[in-house]
């Protein structure tokens, strides 16, 4: 069943301005207490409403269009929590885009994280080790048309995470690892599977000559793929899954929002 209102209860920002972007920027501060997404495609605003990823919404082509982008300069309740937001990006977008959905669950495949069967080759991070202390929370990802790599001390559901995005699909961490390792894993992009980033794809218009000549690429050239790199690297395994996921189909949504 369609969605468009909010009930008396949904939080609602205190004021809230939205108009048109000159251009798209992605310029977005999320404070105690405001708000501010200076050029977002609809898109954006979207995946930050309801948590999910641009895979899980369905809608009219023209959300992440590159010339149709938004400035959003809101104000929330005083002692308002965090977690209160996506509901109020909601809110708002019904009151000012007009927006109704629903929520559907589809099958889609994705992948889980596994411990391989020789065990995993992870060394736990040494939180008081100077490295560590000097890039507490860095994680580096490196990309090229014929390398990607994730460097960096994590968690494995942080990893799982990171590799979902390479691989556009979901990846479930499945290790029952707790611990937080340091990380550092490169292998050669199958583009049949994964996705080609923004950073890979600026590298490639930087470097046209790249994808012949591996000793150029600023993480060297590796020869495995994703998942042979993870059992020879990591011990671990990805392991391909179908689950059932929750999309957010948009049934109707103006392309222009009401005047502030």
């Amino acid at each position: 069943m369609a969605t468009s209102f909010a009930s008396a209860e949904q939080p609602k920002f205190e004021e809230a301005s939205v108009k048109r972007a000159e251009h798209c920027a992605f310029h977005n501060t999320i404070d105690p207490g405001m708000i501010a997404l200076h050029g977002d495609p609809l898109i954006a605003i979207l995946r930050e409403a309801f948590k999910v990823k641009t895979d899980q919404i369905v809608g009219p082509s023209w959300l992440d269009s590159d010339s149709d982008c938004f400035t959003i300069d809101a104000t929330m309740p005083r002692g308002t929590a965090s977690d209160q937001l996506p509901a109020m990006l909601q809110a708002l977008l019904v009151e000012r885009f007009k927006l109704v959905f629903h929520k559907e669950s589809k099958l889609r495949a994705g992948y889980a994280l596994v411990v391989d069967k020789n065990g995993p080759k992870l060394r736990e991070s040494d939180p008081n080790s100077p490295s560590a202390r000097a890039h507490a929370g860095e994680v580096t990802f490196g990309a090229s048309p014929t390398a990607s790599q994730i460097k960096g001390s994590m968690t494995t559901a942080s990893l799982a995470r990171f590799v979902s995005h390479n691989l556009d699909a979901p990846v479930e961490d499945a290790t029952g690892l707790k611990g937080k390792y340091d990380i550092d894993i490169s292998w050669a992009p199958d583009w049949s599977i994964e996705k080609k980033g923004r950073f890979a794809q600026e590298y490639e218009v930087a470097h046209p000559d790249s994808a012949d000549n591996t000793a150029s690429l600023p993480i060297g050239g590796p020869k495995e793929d994703i998942f042979t790199s993870f059992r020879n690297s990591l011990g671990l395994r990805l392991e391909r899954r179908k689950e059932s996921v929750e999309v957010i189909v948009i049934d109707h949504i103006e392309h222009i929002p009401t005047a502030n």
